[in-house]
């Protein structure tokens, strides 16, 4: 299976960003992928959602243990520049996206394009059919211009506080 959108190859964005990388989660990434989540959120999200509700999406204390147990569980690709995680995502066997997440100071700088690119090789890998995503109003129009479409809108109550987002599909083809 070949993504409908082939233009997101992995070969093609290393060669302009020779210093990043993707390589796969490893348990001592916890916390520095927390960094990350926080950062994403209240960085580049806040002008899509009200403070209340960065705070319940992403609140500064968090259970770390749960945390720890979900990039378990989920796996995630993790993105390095020069050493430094930049920003992780994860692709489901059923294509879902749980979590697609690049930090505050790393936001248009290739990081989603690329893990974008690796979660489109996993799942042509893997042979899925589609992919998958919740996706927050700020990360809408990447995933658009990522081939996703709209399926539905959303609300969506974390912690006692509602957030609008969108669920976001795209079919994968065959050759």
């Amino acid at each position: 299976y070949l993504p409908a959108h082939a233009s997101m190859g992995l070969e093609s964005f290393f060669t302009h960003n020779p210093a990043m990388h993707i390589r796969p989660f490893r348990p001592g990434d916890a916390s520095a992928l927390r960094a990350v989540f926080y950062s994403s959120v209240h960085q580049l999200a806040r002008l899509d959602y009200s403070a209340a509700q960065l705070h319940a999406w992403a609140p500064s204390e968090y259970d770390a243990v749960q945390w720890a147990e979900r990039l378990r569980a989920n796996q995630p690709f993790v993105a390095e520049v020069d050493g430094a995680i930049a920003g992780f995502a994860d692709v489901q066997p059923s294509g879902y996206i749980d979590q697609f997440f690049v930090a505050g100071d790393w936001a248009g700088r290739g990081v989603a394009r690329t893990l974008m690119a690796q979660i489109h090789h996993t799942a042509a890998q893997a042979r899925m059919s589609r992919l998958w995503a919740q996706v927050s109003l700020s990360a809408e129009p990447f995933f658009r211009r990522s081939g996703f479409v709209l399926e539905a809108r959303q609300q969506v109550t974390v912690r006692g506080v509602v957030l609008a987002n969108a669920r976001m599909g795209k079919p994968l083809i065959a050759p």
